[in-house]
């Protein structure tokens, strides 16, 4: 069955795309690449964890698949780290999916990623069709659920690993920060489960508080000062 979407319109500002929706970047003008790197592969500490890792499997949740950055780099890093016989999943919510030719020529950006991003421009357009592939032999599952966050996130029966709380600016987007997205964030973790954000503003802070997760603020990157990381309260985390 093909889900219906809206594709979302974009417009290129010196090289770089914006939301014509949200008026905002899709990626950081300083190095979008670096940024994931430093806000969600380490906030997270993903390469530790991969290097360590005793399952067979991953699971990440992400809020806004966007340009695909954050999967690509979580991808480079999971071939990188993880035991070979383990599967990355990835699931993601995007309400305003690129179309493929968007797609393409974000990730021109990101020549070392290149390899990564043809296999999934390769599908992208089975990606738009489905909501599902599966790439470099199975090793890495894609699921990206077309629709407002919350909503989506309120169909899933999964227990997240780790989260990529993403997505537009809280001041640009503030539609999906809400209460009802960190409530589902806390009932789709377990006593594991980390997540990172490139934010640092109150509403985020509180709503995760009082969704039940411990916020710890480290400092952000490049030109943002903070940002937040963190787990659930009272799990073994916090022994």
């Amino acid at each position: 069955m093909h889900t219906i979407i809206t594709q979302t319109e974009l417009e290129w500002r010196e090289g770089l795309p914006y939301s014509t929706a949200f008026d905002d970047v899709y990626f950081s003008s300083d190095d979008g690449l670096l940024e994931t790197e430093y806000v969600f592969i380490a906030g997270n500490a993903l390469n530790t964890r991969w290097q360590l890792l005793s399952g067979n499997k991953f699971t990440i949740l992400e809020t806004g698949f966007g340009t695909g950055l954050n999967f690509l780099c979580a991808c480079k890093n999971w071939l990188e780290s993880a035991p070979a016989k383990a599967v990355l999943h990835f699931t993601s919510a995007e309400k305003y999916p690129l179309s493929l030719s968007d797609m393409r020529k974000a990730l021109l950006h990101w020549h070392s990623l290149q390899p990564i991003a043809d296999e999934l421009l390769a599908q992208y357009e089975t990606l738009l069709g489905t909501g599902s592939i599966t790439i470099f032999n199975g090793r890495i599952q894609l699921q990206v659920l077309f629709g407002d966050a919350t909503t989506c996130l309120s169909r899933l029966n999964v227990k997240a690993d780790a989260w990529f709380l993403d997505g537009f600016a809280p001041s640009k987007n503030p539609d999906m920060w809400q209460v009802a997205l960190f409530e589902q964030m806390a009932r789709l973790s377990h006593s594991e489960t980390t997540f990172a954000t490139f934010t640092c503003a109150g509403i985020v802070r509180r709503g995760l508080a009082a969704a039940g997760f411990k916020v710890i603020k480290k400092p952000g990157f490049g030109k943002k000062r903070e940002m937040i990381t963190g787990h659930l309260a009272g799990t073994s985390h916090d022994s």
